[in-house]
């Protein structure tokens, strides 16, 4: 398949746009709490997934049992969440869901005897809203969980994204798709808390808006004369902290486990248009691929369009979780937002 029409993006622009996932969001309440999870959830049959983890420092659940030479092939939700190693709780609440409504791979006779397999990863945001023990749980888990919904997910400070810094600003959730030539359709959700920048200390720009590839959303207007702009982002930058960005690399095409994680690796990629320095060692950054099948499996040259459709989705997603994060102002601190900003 050779792309001869314009990579557009699909209806809600978002990781829904891929048919039979949905996304939930879910944030602590409280003072003191600046954290959450999010959701993506496949049909009762799964999807098929594979991971590529990167940095110094993840926080993962069930990644190894996703490599190729593994027995499972198909997972029945990704958690994304914050936390820290804690926040892995969240996927406890999302399995014992998924459990008990019977979706998880069989292991008896009966329909409730499943086990669900929820591979989650972790940022880390622990302490920003003022509270150190104000982390997901179960609890949270299952409430983002019940909160998915095949409509277009919110981005900014949101589920996991709550409590996310990126380059010292306030990072968020941001969502990309892409319809390919040939209908099918890739898309992205990432969430972006990097020790990195998403910006150019230089001019004020945003890294990732020099490889968009899709005019999909309108970039603030920079002042001719920048240096005002330039040393208000030099004084909202932070010292690299424990950070790191996960996110999810999806598409309707046939593809394997292993395709799976190449389609996640090529995130990476996306991730390193947007953010500077990338995969550190105080970041973990983690991509889940996954794959619904619902389409037949792509031939080499379609396999390399969706990869490549694949990285700039995450590119993209990152630009839409910086334009759309808020600034916040907790007990911790105050962290102020690109828009805001730059005006």
């Amino acid at each position: 398949m050779a792309q001869t029409d314009p990579v557009r993006p699909g209806p809600t622009n978002s990781l829904v746009d891929v048919p039979g996932l949905q996304v939930g969001h879910a944030q602590l309440p409280g003072e003191g709490a600046l954290s959450g999870t999010t959701v993506v959830l496949p049909g009762p049959d799964g999807v098929v997934a594979g991971v590529d983890v990167r940095g110094g420092g993840p926080g993962t659940r069930e990644t190894d049992a996703l490599d190729p030479r593994t027995l499972v092939e198909r997972v029945h939700a990704v958690v994304l969440t914050g936390g820290s190693a804690y926040g892995l709780a969240a996927a406890s609440g999302v399995a014992d869901a998924l459990g008990a409504a019977g979706r998880g791979f069989p292991v008896g006779r009966a329909p409730d005897e499943v086990v669900p397999v929820v591979p989650a990863a972790v940022v880390f945001d622990l302490g920003r809203g003022g509270r150190f023990a104000a982390r997901p749980g179960a609890a949270l888990g299952a409430e983002a969980l019940a909160a998915c919904t095949d409509t277009a997910p919110a981005e900014g400070v949101v589920g996991a994204g709550t409590g996310t810094l990126i380059g010292g600003l306030k990072g968020g959730v941001g969502a990309a798709s892409a319809v390919l030539s040939d209908g099918t359709v890739v898309a992205a959700l990432v969430v972006a808390n990097a020790a990195g920048s998403a910006v150019d200390p230089a001019t004020g720009e945003l890294w990732g808006a020099r490889h968009r590839h899709v005019d999909d959303v309108e970039l603030p207007a920079l002042p001719d004369d920048r240096s005002s702009l330039l040393a208000a982002l030099q004084a909202a930058a932070a010292p690299p902290t424990l950070n790191t960005t996960i996110g999810v690399v999806a598409t309707d095409a046939g593809l394997s486990v292993a395709q799976c994680a190449k389609l996640a690796a090529v995130g990476h990629d996306g991730l390193a248009r947007a953010v500077r320095p990338v995969h550190g060692m105080t970041d973990g950054d983690t991509f889940f691929g996954l794959a619904t099948t619902a389409r037949p499996a792509p031939d080499l040259a379609a396999l390399q369009e969706i990869l490549t459709a694949g990285a700039d989705c995450v590119t993209r997603a990152v630009v839409h979780a910086v334009l759309a994060a808020r600034s916040v102002e907790t007990p911790a601190g105050h962290w102020r937002a690109y828009r805001d900003l730059v005006g």
